[in-house]
């Protein structure tokens, strides 16, 4: 067929990564110790075990926690090591700010991906993505590629930026 179009990426066997498929898209449930705290500030044993001993633990089964005080109170460290007992059925538990979470489950997910298929293959990583620290992500990225691919290049098809090269 003359003036037949040619996906010329498609048949150069390029693999594309793109590092927002790595953000995290499992639910992530908060718990807010203000909430639970006398005028959202102070932690009245009493009343904060009673909470834990009534609160039906069983909607965060298989799922991530994220404990935390959007307050500025002293919270006893023992409060948290209470509510972790709790939440023996989660999937994960963390403490923090939500964004560093959010990081941390992005690079548990992208230190975890297995690569094996990747092997002696061409690679672009694709620069535009919304993701979490992104100079550390293709830092990480990259580490874990170059003792496996042929080829690794940043950007687009039409625009590639070779990055390495096998030996």
């Amino acid at each position: 067929m003359e003036g037949e179009i040619v996906n010329k990426v498609a048949k150069a066997g390029i693999e594309q990564i793109d590092l927002g498929d790595f953000v995290s898209k499992e639910q992530l449930i908060s718990i807010d110790l203000k909430d639970l705290l006398w005028n959202e500030l102070v932690l009245r044993e009493k009343e904060f075990r009673t909470w834990v001993k009534e609160h039906d633990w069983s909607v965060y089964e298989n799922k991530n926690v994220h404990l935390f005080c959007s307050n500025d109170a002293i919270v006893p460290s023992w409060a948290y090591m209470l509510l972790t007992t709790q939440l023996s059925e989660a999937k994960d538990i963390f403490y923090g700010e939500l964004e560093t979470i959010k990081e941390d489950l992005f690079f548990k997910n992208l230190t975890n991906w297995d690569i094996s298929h990747l092997t002696d293959k061409r690679v672009m990583v694709k620069g535009c993505s919304t993701i979490p620290n992104p100079n550390k992500a293709f830092v990480v990225l990259t580490k874990r590629l170059i003792p496996v691919v042929k080829n690794l290049m940043f950007g687009e098809p039409c625009s590639a930026v070779p990055v390495y090269k096998k030996k």
